[in-house]
């Protein structure tokens, strides 16, 4: 089957705080899909049977007009549904990487990019997948979750005795490290913690790891290069993430081959642990001691042309058009 017989539908945008980021990915990916020459339409999943007839409207920052939760299901019921081949997800955060939109597409029986309804759940839920990468002995930091009932006296003596400080206050089932704090001290506790509460109803807190910023890419049975992220923080937050010139990165790596392979080792242990398929990224802290732990699997990546996987690709030789290339071809057998 030639690409231009193959019909996909772009999904991007969403209602989670990662939206703006969803946009971006969502640019780089369309690009691709169309240079490939795939017959490729828009659809962001938070706008219902509302959808732009302009093409820009789908990626500027400003929402094209009042988003839900609710509107998912609306767009899947979409006639254009009922004539594609895939979903390409470029969503970001909840309801994107949750299993929640795999589900939608499983009842309507689309094949979809990513992993499946199980696997992306877990990955979003961090508590989750840290039980199982102790569980499939992928080492990750010290961690306790806390909900709105906490009690703050308490909090502070079991982060004292548990995980000392400084210490890193989070919601359990967000990315791009969004309402993420660096406690130094107990006396950011209480706000931190209302930060992330924020965004989740449960908070992680969990022991900081000092050392270097690494992550791994792996694409079905390959493994990535390592890339090591020199943020201008003591962690890649969001703002190191998104805004020029506040991160360095190096591709491959510069540490030695056993480190390397340990990361590589820990990475395909993690994505096995969590059941992914197709592709994914894998996040971790490397001390001074050069002990490797796993902070997350991210399911969904970014994936604009100056992401991190991206880049990984490049080191061995991948171009973002074929990579985005080979995820289709993963996701969808009859196009090989």
């Amino acid at each position: 089957m030639t690409n231009k017989k193959i019909k996909i539908a772009l999904l991007l945008g969403g209602t989670s705080p990662e939206r703006k980021v969803s946009k971006a990915t969502g640019a780089s990916i369309y690009k691709a899909l169309t240079n490939l020459g795939y017959d490729t339409v828009l659809i962001n999943p938070a706008y219902g049977n509302n959808q732009p007839e302009n093409l820009e409207a789908y990626f500027a920052d400003e929402d094209f007009t009042e988003i839900s939760n609710e509107n998912y299901v609306k767009a899947l019921n979409l006639d254009l549904f009922n004539s594609i081949d895939l979903a390409f997800l470029a969503l970001h955060g909840k309801w994107g990487e949750d299993g929640t939109i795999q589900s939608l597409l499983e009842l309507k029986g689309i094949k979809y990019t990513g992993s499946k309804v199980l696997s992306s759940a877990i990955s979003m839920d961090k508590t989750m997948s840290k039980i199982l990468f102790q569980h499939n002995e992928v080492r990750t930091p010290l961690w306790f979750t806390v909900n709105e009932n906490y009690n703050l006296s308490s909090l502070k003596k079991e982060i004292e005795n548990k995980l000392k400080y400084p210490c890193v206050i989070k919601p359990n089932d967000q990315g791009s490290t969004v309402g993420l704090t660096i406690c130094e001290n107990e006396s950011g506790v209480q706000e931190a913690v209302k930060v992330a509460l924020q965004f989740s109803n449960k908070a992680l807190i969990e022991e900081y790891i000092p050392g270097r910023e690494m992550t791994v890419a792996i694409l079905e049975n390959e493994i990535f290069p390592v890339l090591e992220i020199k943020p201008k923080h003591n962690l890649y937050d969001y703002e190191c993430k998104y805004t020029p010139g506040m991160s360095e990165y190096e591709v491959p790596a510069k540490i030695s081959d056993e480190v390397s392979d340990n990361l590589k080792k820990s990475a395909l242990n993690a994505f096995k642990a969590l059941a992914c398929e197709g592709y994914a990224r894998v996040d971790f802290r490397l001390n001074p001691a050069n002990l490797v732990y796993c902070l997350e699997v991210n399911s969904l990546p970014g994936m604009t042309s100056t992401s991190l996987v991206p880049k990984m690709a490049m080191a061995v030789g991948i171009s973002f058009e074929e990579l985005v290339e080979r995820i289709v071809k993963l996701s969808l057998p009859i196009s090989r």
